[in-house]
């Protein structure tokens, strides 16, 4: 009987580990059948401006359903600005930029692309952040505390710009993608958000900026941050607002970096180079703001 016993649960540890064993291997298939579908997809959807193809493997969908529902997460939690007069100077400021994104969209080929965006822009009232973050669809949060660095509605363009240009040219989806390769086996959004709900969500939330919420930040690449840097001077720019303020604001930021790294430096480094690489940016983007004046 003994002898029965022991057979019998050694079929059924073998009979598992062989159904362990196949529902790795189809999702593995099954990523890799996405990781098919989107290097194929990738010669349709490229960043504006730069032209440059990169790994998409997150459906937009699921990216745009995530991003509502944690964009609703962060402000149930945080406290939003009491003070009108900068609550209603991050939305005009962040409208204007929405606007002009929009139509360098519409004038670059990704007309399509409008549709995802749902813009809304609030101020959160947290003087020891220094952050500002837009996620997929346009669902952007500033924090109180960068508000001494942009000084004014220029200042404010600037940094704007640049986090909608990051939603623009898609880079949070090429680095969800990889933090999913690197961090989740390559699992599928969907399977990840089943089987590790809060890791997963808190790797979105790192992955975009928004770690200060769960104590996690990843910083942009240099490729991204100077992509982002280029197309949101043109953003700026044809919004009305002086592309050349931009080199004042991130001298500001650099020498704040020298007593404390703010948040804001943590996901978006600031080599010493940047400024020159801006300057060159500079000439493509001050036709647009000259038209505007």
């Amino acid at each position: 009987m003994k002898r029965l016993i022991e057979i019998s649960n050694g079929k059924r540890f073998a009979t598992d580990w062989k159904q362990r064993r196949l529902v790795k291997v189809l999702h593995l298939k099954s990523f890799l059948l996405l990781v098919l579908v989107a290097f194929i997809a990738q010669d349709c959807a490229e960043v504006p401006l730069t032209n440059r193809h990169g790994l998409r493997l997150v459906p937009e969908s699921e990216l745009l359903t995530l991003s509502f529902q944690q964009y609703d997460q962060v402000l149930k939690k945080s406290q939003l600005s009491s003070d009108q007069g900068k609550t209603h100077m991050v939305r005009t400021v962040g409208e204007r930029v929405a606007r002009s994104a929009e139509a360098f969209l519409r004038e670059s080929g990704h007309e399509d692309a409008v549709e995802s965006y749902h813009w809304e822009f609030n101020l959160i009232e947290d003087d020891k952040t220094v952050n500002a973050w837009c996620m997929p669809g346009g669902k952007v949060a500033v924090y109180t505390g960068i508000l001494p660095y942009t000084q004014g509605e220029t200042g404010l363009a600037v940094v704007l710009g640049h986090e909608i240009a990051h939603a623009l040219a898609e880079h949070g989806n090429e680095r969800m993608s990889q933090a999913l390769l690197a961090n989740m086996g390559g699992m599928a959004l969907s399977v990840a958000l089943s089987q590790k709900p809060s890791e997963t969500k808190d790797l979105y939330m790192a992955v975009f900026g928004a770690g200060v919420t769960v104590g996690a930040l990843l910083p942009y690449s240099r490729l991204h941050e100077s992509e982002a840097d280029r197309i949101g001077l043109m953003l700026m720019a044809r919004a009305g607002y002086d592309p050349r303020e931009s080199i004042p604001f991130w001298e500001r930021m650099s020498k704040a970096s020298k007593a404390k790294v703010p948040e804001f430096l943590s996901t978006h480094p600031a080599p010493e180079s940047r400024i020159e690489n801006i300057k060159n940016y500079l000439p493509e983007a001050l036709p647009y703001y000259q038209k505007r004046r």
